[in-house]
């Protein structure tokens, strides 16, 4: 027997946990994601008729375009490129919380499950009830993971969270873009993406600790409080140092050469993170001098001196092709990639063989293409790829099977359009 199959275990690692998702958009909703990416089921609450607005957030939408009146195939709403990137392997509900029954449905479904995430307005969950108090009254072992732009706490605590106000107010952008140039937002919602991050490991934490303690959590999650903790180095170099970081653009605040360089024909990172390497890269490039130089002999010698060395090595780069460079660094061992784009990516043995683009099939049976979870984790089964769900599609599913709701009892809460 293979140590391989000593270790294989059938049941996803989150198997029997349940998470109501009744988030928006993209922190809540991630986090959601890589919950059900561990095989925890995720039922995705949205409003009838309306659903996530990130639904609508596009183009691109899956193909085929949508039809008159915003309905895609099968009777779904659109399904955009955006809505698609972070609400794999979920269930889909519609449920109105503002109606006193649509809340009572949300209750009871609180009482069956395990996790709730959410990222209600606290005005409008108080006047709802929808706050962690009596949520937790309800079913005392709930874990809450409620996600805000500012907390819970603070003078700022009640204005709304965008991400790229987030990235404004981080000290993100103070340190992204060019070093002459104007302060930049990352290319992606990062923060975010970021807060869904620590909102999964929050969660997975408190349900840890749920079997010691036997009682439930309410984790007060913060974007602004995220994206700060996730500046590491560049912010702590602040508190250590009290100066303002100034931005680096593709280069790095504290180690010398780590930046792109132009190469003959394209861009190339060389990532140079100790001396031994910086040697190894001056013997690859036939320029031992400069490894001799007292400037640029260490990491904090060349940081000083910086700018009298990253213009040697940027002519330096330009006489070689991004290939023969690569050929060089590969064979010296010295880190370096190229830079490339996604189709670049996605078309690399590597991208194929680690699963990050997976392929589901649409209600309809046509095949869509996903960017795929990165967990591998040897000795457990992961759940297969699922669609993201259409707008309400489990919804009389799982009010049966998870409420027993009889079928009278579902057409009536359509008929108040409830659900």
């Amino acid at each position: 027997m293979k140590a391989n199959d000593m270790l294989s275990d059938n049941t996803p690692v989150l198997a029997g946990v349940r998470v109501l998702d009744a988030s928006r958009v993209l922190a809540g909703p991630f986090c959601g994601q890589i919950l059900g990416d561990l095989g925890a089921e995720v039922i995705k609450i949205e409003r009838p008729g309306q659903g996530d607005e990130t639904r609508t957030w596009g183009p691109p939408f899956l193909s085929p375009p949508l039809a008159p009146g915003g309905r895609g195939v099968a009777g779904e709403g659109p399904l955009s490129a955006y809505y698609l990137s972070c609400n794999r392997n979920k269930k889909g509900l519609t449920l109105d919380l503002s109606k006193p029954k649509g809340v009572d449905v949300f209750y009871r479904l609180l009482e069956k499950s395990d996790i709730l995430l959410e990222n209600f307005r606290p005005d409008s969950a108080a006047k709802l009830g929808l706050i962690p108090e009596k949520m937790l009254e309800r079913n005392p072992r709930l874990i809450i993971c409620s996600i805000s732009g500012f907390g819970r706490t603070g003078p700022m605590k009640d204005l709304p969270g965008y991400d790229f106000a987030i990235q404004g107010l981080s000290g993100l952008m103070s340190i992204t873009g060019p070093a002459e140039g104007p302060p930049s937002k990352v290319g992606v919602a990062v923060t975010d993406v970021l807060t869904g991050l620590y909102g999964a490991v929050a969660v997975l934490a408190c349900l840890h600790a749920r079997k010691l303690s036997g009682h439930g959590y309410h984790i007060d999650l913060a974007l602004l409080d995220c994206a700060v903790a996730a500046q590491v180095n560049v912010a702590q170099a602040y508190l250590t140092s009290g100066q303002v970081p100034p931005r680096q653009g593709n280069a790095h605040l504290q180690i010398v050469p780590y930046q792109a360089f132009q190469t003959a024909d394209d861009w190339l990172i060389l990532a140079v993170g100790n001396d031994g390497q910086f040697q190894r890269f001056c013997k690859a490039a036939g320029r031992e001098d400069l490894a001799k130089d007292e400037r640029f002999a260490t990491n904090s010698e060349r940081v000083r001196h910086r700018e009298d060395l990253i213009p040697i090595i940027a002519s330096l780069l330009k006489t070689r092709t991004a290939d023969e460079w690569q050929k060089l660094l590969l064979e010296a061992e010295v880190p370096h990639a190229p830079v490339w784009n996604y189709q670049q990516l996605f078309e690399h043995p590597q991208a194929q063989a680690r699963g990050l683009r997976v392929t589901v099939r649409a209600p309809d049976g046509k095949p869509v293409d996903l960017v795929g979870s990165p967990f591998q984790i040897d000795g457990a089964t992961l759940p297969t790829p699922a669609m993201p769900p259409g707008l309400g599609q489990d919804t009389e599913t799982i009010l049966t099977q998870v409420l027993g709701l009889d079928a009278r009892t579902i057409e009536q809460l359509k008929q108040q359009r409830v659900i």
